[in-house]
């Protein structure tokens, strides 16, 4: 037999929206040029790699260029996929030790809510350059952990950014968040990814992204709780709860594919 892999979208309800994300359930730890061999080949944002830890799972995830340390959707992904195919119990906490530490999960109805850590941003000057990569005037410029942070005038800006990519290559960060408030009814607040950094050009729906979100536009709406869409051609919602140095991300995942490598 191969090795299984399956295919979610994630942060979604229905399939072919959201962000997908492959999953390898895998029976013991693989070598690193081995997993990032299957996730050049799945050509997804992410492809995730999990074996069991006694009653808890070790998880890492890779793009098509290189292994990065924090991802929410493919740990969304990954909890969905455990449930869905009952390796654990519906009412146990998913936990997974992971290169930012512990991340856990929970069921909640048909929403999957994951623990992870925030990561604040803190004001930096907007440079020239990043507003030409982008095409659009900063109302406001950040720097957390991972990623800069651009708020812009409105939902029609960000849903409408055609960034320069190449010149996007030229930030130092993993990635580039653009968000403003949302003109949606339901929604709080909108935000786009973009990462040619680390190869992937726009994320669909990026869990990670909204660890900065959710202290970013809590502290700018005075509520802990909101609910977040992020606005690429797939789309995907994302409910969220800042919680001090936490923060709650909600999504829903759907299985599409599955199959195994013979590699």
């Amino acid at each position: 037999m191969g090795q299984p892999i399956v295919q979610v979208d994630a942060f979604t309800e229905r399939p072919f929206a959201g962000n997908p994300a492959a999953v390898c359930i895998l029976p013991a730890a693989r070598d690193e040029g081995w997993m990032q061999d299957v996730a050049r080949e799945m050509n997804l944002s992410e492809t995730a790699f999990l074996h069991p830890r006694g009653d808890d799972w070790e998880l890492r995830w890779f793009t098509p260029a290189c292994e990065v340390d924090l991802c929410g959707h493919a740990t969304l992904a990954s909890a969905h996929l455990l449930w869905e195919d009952g390796r654990m119990a519906p009412d146990a906490e998913a936990r997974f030790h992971t290169r930012s530490g512990l991340l856990t999960a929970r069921r909640d109805g048909a929403w999957i809510t994951m623990n992870f850590p925030a990561k604040p941003e803190e004001e930096t000057a907007a440079s020239p350059e990043l507003a030409r990569a982008l095409g659009a005037a900063p109302l406001y410029v950040g720097r957390s952990h991972f990623d800069c942070l651009v708020e812009v005038e409105s939902e029609a800006e960000v849903r409408g950014l055609r960034p320069d990519f190449t010149l996007l290559r030229g930030v130092a960060a993993r990635g580039i968040i653009v968000t403003s408030r949302s003109e949606t009814p339901g929604v709080d607040f909108v935000s786009r990814f973009f990462a040619p950094r680390v190869g992937v050009d726009e994320d669909p729906v990026t869990g990670s992204a909204h660890c900065c979100l959710a202290p970013y536009w809590a502290r700018r709406l005075g509520r802990a709780e909101l609910v977040g869409f992020q606005a690429s051609a797939r789309g995907g919602t994302v409910r969220v709860r800042a919680d001090g140095d936490r923060v709650h991300l909600g999504g829903q995942a759907v299985t599409v594919m599955r199959g195994e490598l013979v590699g």
